[in-house]
């Protein structure tokens, strides 16, 4: 493998020889690839989570590794609980890390149950510790902590049940960009660690610097970040990789070699693999969009992503973290994939490889819907119109994820998809009508449409009728929760 500040220039030498590779480190080039491959557009849903060392102390967030070191209510937890920031750091809680509930199988089996149709673990978050076994960093999972390789052990069981895999990578916030001040290095905003003296996060001890990114900007670049994806592109060849924020503060030229050596790579392998990011960070014409807890008010020709999690508050695990109710997480889904999105969807287990049972029994919920109505998610497509009824979706992206959250749908809300093949319409109630209320379909009547049949998707046949406003459907008893779905057939 390619290492350290050999890689960026290799991959950039790529670019001399068109017969040797099919993407040049060029946006140009790079747009050559199709980013919305259809096993995706059929997908919908995926899975993923937040877990490392960060969930050990169990407390505020994800964010506890650079929130410990700053005046707030983590450090006072923290030194309240562990000690003194200078004697205890954030490496100390690696060993801590224990994960041995770990189980890839189940895990896979549960997710499969839930619906999903690709998965994986964040790989790395922006505290600087790999959940794969790595040689760019001694700070993994298989070295370090649990001593297994989290990642590939994992793709080997959703690669059985011929489940997609993701790798979601955090890291680009990981470098030290501090800026210098009298005393100390001011925090920057881009910069996960501050860089304290007489901390861990200051230490010229080369292997606390590599966990804390503190280190010249080149370095990390070729050493650090460009590194650690060769490897789990090398390693283990995962069908979509996705970007956090912060993103943008990698030199274009790295971005480009980046998108140049995946693409080749999956190229040789045989498979249409996905780049994913956030806000402009890389082209729509290689990339996809995703949108951080929040959706699209309407449907967008291009395929789009929403990262949201099962919890009310942090995407790892905490203790009393709330978890919303199953219908919250049926409904984003429905309404996702009706404005051409697709969920990737986080849970949040505990620092010993425990899933909460709260977290398991919404996944399950949402499998049990999925088997009686996936037919109106799967392989669906947009519709010519997405939405009607009275609930409309927030236009802010991640700034109103709060609104996104305290969001409530009722019956009169209708969300439509449709079979590829265009003869088959899904009309989705996002919550379950009385029986014998009347849901009007009014699309149907606004472009001239009238159905041949309309059912349930249990086959159960519905009283309904053509009517001036639109489909008119007497609403039967159901067992179904969260959601009805009527099927219906042009």
């Amino acid at each position: 493998m390619l290492r350290h500040g050999m890689i960026v220039a290799a991959v950039l030498m790529m670019g001399l020889s068109a017969k040797a590779e099919k993407y040049e480190p060029s946006w140009e080039s790079l747009a050559n690839h199709n980013a919305e491959p259809e096993w995706l557009k059929d997908a919908k849903l995926g899975i993923y989570f937040h877990w490392g060392p960060y969930a050990v102390p169990a407390f505020s967030s994800e964010w506890y590794p650079r929130d410990m070191y700053l005046k707030n209510k983590v450090k006072k937890y923290h030194e309240k609980n562990f000690g003194s920031i200078t004697e205890f750091g954030y490496h100390d809680f690696v060993p801590m890390f224990t994960g041995e509930h770990f189980d890839p199988a189940e895990w896979t089996e549960l997710f499969e149950e839930a619906g999903a149709r690709f998965a994986g673990p964040v790989a790395e978050h922006h505290d600087g510790f790999a959940m794969w076994a790595s040689k760019a960093t001694p700070w993994n999972a298989k070295d370090m902590g649990p001593k297994r390789d989290i990642l590939g052990e994992l793709f080997q069981e959703l690669e059985k049940r011929q489940l997609k895999t993701i790798a979601t990578f955090h890291h680009s916030r990981n470098l030290q960009r501090n800026t210098s001040g009298k005393k100390e290095r001011k925090p920057n905003p881009n910069s996960h660690y501050p860089y304290l003296p007489g901390t861990h996060t200051a230490s010229d001890d080369p292997m606390l610097q590599t966990l804390y990114g503190n280190m010249p900007e080149q370095k990390w670049l070729n050493e650090i970040w460009m590194a650690k994806l060769v490897e789990v592109i090398d390693n283990y060849q995962p069908d979509i990789i996705w970007f956090d924020s912060w993103l943008d503060t990698i030199p274009e030229s790295d971005r480009k070699a980046f998108c140049a050596y995946y693409l080749n790579a999956a190229e040789r392998w045989g498979k249409d693999v996905v780049i994913v990011r956030k806000q402009q960070d890389l082209p729509l014409e290689v990339s996809i969009n995703d949108h951080e807890k929040s959706r699209e008010p309407k449907a967008l020709k291009e395929l789009w992503m929403t990262d949201d999690t099962l919890s009310t508050g942090s995407w790892c695990y905490t203790q009393g973290l709330g978890i919303k109710p199953l219908h919250k997480i049926v409904h984003a889904l429905v309404d996702t994939v009706s404005k051409n999105g697709v969920v990737l969807l986080n849970i949040s287990p505990m620092a010993d490889g425990t899933i909460p049972q709260d977290q398991r029994d919404v996944l399950h919920g949402l499998g049990q819907w999925l088997e009686a109505n996936g037919e109106a998610i799967y392989n669906t497509r947009p519709w010519i119109n997405a939405a009607e009824g009275p609930t409309a979706e927030p236009s802010g992206g991640f700034s109103d994820h709060k609104k996104f959250l305290s969001l409530e749908y009722s019956a009169k809300d209708i969300r439509y998809t449709v079979s590829k093949d265009g003869k088959t319409v899904y009309a989705t109630t996002l919550g379950i009508p009385e029986a014998g209320y009347n849901v009007l379909l009014t699309t149907f009547a606004k472009e001239n449409i009238t159905p041949e049949s309309v059912a349930l998707t249990d086959g159960s046949d519905v009283v309904w009728k053509m009517t001036e406003e639109g489909v008119s459907i007497q609403s039967p008893e159901t067992s179904q929760t969260s959601a009805l779905v009527f099927k219906i057939e042009l």
